[in-house]
């Protein structure tokens, strides 16, 4: 939107899913942007000399429409979504690498989410938090908080400011925390966390752009008590995405077991407190029984895939069954897991996601074959926004849904190239994209979009 009200009208090459094994690339593509961020017009064949001519066809006067020509070099792609990020972890990144679960977080994780206590450094962090995420072209993200209502609310508080969508949650974590970074009580772990709906509810009353996400943090840390009020709250409020820890490593599901000896399994567990349903996000699923994914599927849950985490923090080298989740039709998007891993970038995402296909490609004899470029692209987009239940509203261009999208610019942005395998006159649309894809990074997202507007970009930010 400009200041005017004007609509945007988008001319030039756009890349995008149509479902996993679907992607759409277009070389000339005409995107009109509504004045309330929407899509209103598509047109996937539109040369730049009948620009004019389309648009007069759509019953769009010219004085009405602001023409945005992408430049040589330019093209459109939906905004990445992040399905799992700790954000109190900005500032931990790459801490930890190659420990064991529990034990990263009794060494790494929890002393420094308890300095959220202070107002004023979760201010900073965050900021800083929402603005790194941005610039790498994650316009929607599932935060986890810290277990401080006072720096969830901040952190719901910045995302809204910034423009960025998400889901923002106070982790509730009620025992085996260390005294200093702990809930005082059941009780209060819950009624925190509905100070934090509240609050969230009256900033953004629809929740266009921030909702709140019921977040335990995993049953290891939550009281019984604490995970049958979270699934009360979730039962009085169905519209609340959830989120918490699955069968991550073997340390966290032993430990799990040993604490609720009346279940075989994670999934029957979350499902007694009624916690595991179609807006569930569950991260990681690195061990999963037939059993288990029969039940997520069954409950239309998502998985949030981190495969940076999983190789560096945890215990091993945790190759989660993705082509298997997508065989059976279970809902799969990307983590970057923040400080689990040592790169918030949903594009290292994608090619580490890679990776680890095509070891479990190796380790299953050629049954699940590795993921493919367009595959990985659609988990980081369209996928992740199925996910979250968005797929109505973003994840790719289609009209009715909101403009969530980066401009990516082969000569990078402002002075700085960044060092993206070059293009060279013969390379078609795709042979660039896939370039991008594996070898591109921040400095060639030159623009991000969220509902139609300008997030970063434009002033070299």
């Amino acid at each position: 939107m400009t200041a005017e009200g004007k609509m945007k009208a988008f001319v030039g090459p756009v890349i995008h899913s149509l479902s996993a094994s679907e992607l759409e690339i277009l070389p000339s593509a005409l995107l009109v942007v509504g004045p309330k961020g929407g899509i209103a017009h598509f047109v996937k064949d539109c040369p730049w000399s009948e620009v004019s001519t389309i648009l007069a066809s759509l019953h769009l006067p010219a004085h009405l429409v602001e023409i945005l020509p992408l430049k040589p070099g330019e093209f459109l792609i939906p905004g990445f979504v992040d399905t799992h990020n700790h954000a109190p972890q900005w500032a931990q990144r790459g801490l930890g690498q190659g420990m064991h679960i529990l034990d990263w977080l009794d060494k790494i994780t929890f002393p420094n989410e308890a300095r959220f206590s202070d107002p004023g450094y979760a201010r900073c962090v965050y900021s800083s938090c929402i603005d790194g995420m941005l610039r790498q072209g994650i316009t929607t993200a599932s935060y986890y908080g810290s277990l401080h209502g006072e720096a969830t609310k901040i952190l719901a508080d910045l995302c809204l400011d910034k423009g960025q969508r998400a889901f923002v949650g106070k982790c509730n974590m009620s025992r085996n925390s260390p005294a200093y970074y702990c809930d005082a009580s059941p009780d209060e772990s819950l009624e925190v966390t509905e100070e934090c709906i509240a609050h969230i509810r009256a900033i953004d009353p629809d929740g266009r752009l921030v909702k709140h996400v019921l977040t335990p943090r995993f049953a290891i840390s939550c009281h019984p008590e604490v995970l049958e009020g979270l699934g009360q709250i979730a039962k009085r409020h169905p519209d609340l995405p959830i989120q918490t820890h699955f069968n991550e490593a073997d340390q966290e599901m032993k430990a799990t077991m040993e604490l609720f000896p009346q279940f075989t399994n994670e999934a029957d567990l979350y499902e007694h407190y009624g916690l595991l349903g179609r807006r569930s996000i569950l991260a990681h699923c690195c061990h999963m029984t037939d059993y288990e994914m029969q039940r997520l599927k069954a409950l239309d849950c998502g998985v949030a895939h981190c495969p940076i985490s999983n190789m560096t923090v945890g215990g091993g080298f945790m190759a989660a069954p993705i082509r298997e989740f997508m065989r059976r039709g279970i809902k799969v998007g990307l983590g970057t897991d923040s400080g689990g891993g040592f790169s918030s970038s949903i594009l290292d995402t994608m090619r580490q996601a890679m990776i680890a296909s095509y070891a479990r490609e190796v380790a299953s004899q050629g049954r699940d074959k590795g993921l493919t470029i367009a595959e990985a692209f659609f988990l980081g987009t369209l996928g992740g926004a199925q996910v979250c239940c968005l797929e109505d509203k973003i994840g790719n261009f289609q009209v009715d849904k909101e403009f969530d999208a980066l401009v990516i610019s082969l000569d990078g942005r402002g002075d700085d190239p960044g060092v993206m395998t070059v293009a060279e006159d013969e390379d078609g649309l795709g042979t660039i994209f896939e370039k991008f894809v594996m070898t591109g990074d921040d400095r060639n997202i030159s623009k991000v979009f969220v509902q139609g507007l300008l997030a970063k970009g434009g002033d070299g930010a």
